[in-house]
């Protein structure tokens, strides 16, 4: 009788829906979760916990990202469907715009000093990019342009705080952290870097440019650089020669930070 029992009550049970354990294992704060999203640079996994975003990362084997996830981040991480379409939009803006905007992101998981260098980073507008060193001053850490570097590189959100608008102060791109190296400048020439203007400008060893009318010298990606006609355009190769000339800093792109 009691075989029988258990035979049919077995006959009963159905496998529970797709997508129900993961989203379980979510609600219940065991598990973090991630989503797949498009960007400029391919599919890309997002993950984000009860703070806000936690990373990104190119899409790779579901496997390969949850495992390196439990590594990094020391709790486990599940894909799941049911995500609040307010919130997938606001990645998806942010994705886009390469900043944070409204997003919540959780940089907990960091050092005091790599959350500010990433928070200094957010504030680099589109189509504009900085050099290490302007991170580093920003900060109040001057001399610490290569632990920005390194702070940059682990960047566990790159995409959403944007860590390809930061350049060597020679010009050159430098490392990126999102898929291969190619990524960063095809980032910058998607929002309107003219990557061949700055490489001609790092070539003459120039690193700001002013304009003679205002007085006023930027960064050459900065928007009102950008606005001075040719033939007001005057180029200077470090922050004194532009001071000597008598020209002062621009109080938007900030190329020269007090100590």
């Amino acid at each position: 009788m009691t075989d029988q029992i258990e035979t049919t009550l077995a006959g009963l049970r159905v496998p529970a829906p797709h997508g129900v354990l993961p989203n379980v294992l979510a609600a219940t704060g065991l598990a973090d979760r991630y989503v797949q999203r498009d960007s400029v640079v391919g599919p890309v996994y997002v993950a984000f916990g009860g703070d806000g975003v936690t990373r990104l990362d190119i899409a790779m084997s579901e496997s390969q990202f949850e495992s390196e996830y439990e590594e990094m981040m020391g709790r486990p991480v599940v894909k799941v469907d049911d995500v609040p379409p307010a919130l997938v939009t606001r990645v998806d803006r942010a994705i886009s715009e390469g900043r944070p905007g409204r997003l919540a992101v959780d940089l907990s998981s960091l050092t005091d000093f790599q959350q500010a260098v990433l928070r200094k980073t957010a504030e680099i507008p589109p189509g504009e990019v900085r050099p290490y060193g302007w991170v580093a001053r920003e900060i109040g850490k001057p001399g610490a342009v290569r632990a920005v570097g390194t702070a940059l590189a682990r960047n566990p959100v790159p995409l959403i705080i944007p860590c390809h608008r930061v350049v060597r102060s020679d010009g050159q791109f430098g490392q990126y952290s999102l898929g291969d190296a190619a990524n960063k400048p095809r980032l910058l020439r998607e929002e309107g870097v003219d990557l061949e203007g700055l490489e001609s400008l790092a070539t003459r060893r120039v690193r700001y440019t002013g304009s003679d009318t205002t007085k006023i010298y930027c960064h050459p990606t900065c928007r009102h650089a950008r606005r001075t006609m040719e033939i007001h355009q005057v180029e200077f190769k470090s922050e004194k020669a532009a001071e000597k000339a008598g020209y002062r800093a621009c109080k938007v792109c900030r190329p020269a930070v007090a100590a």
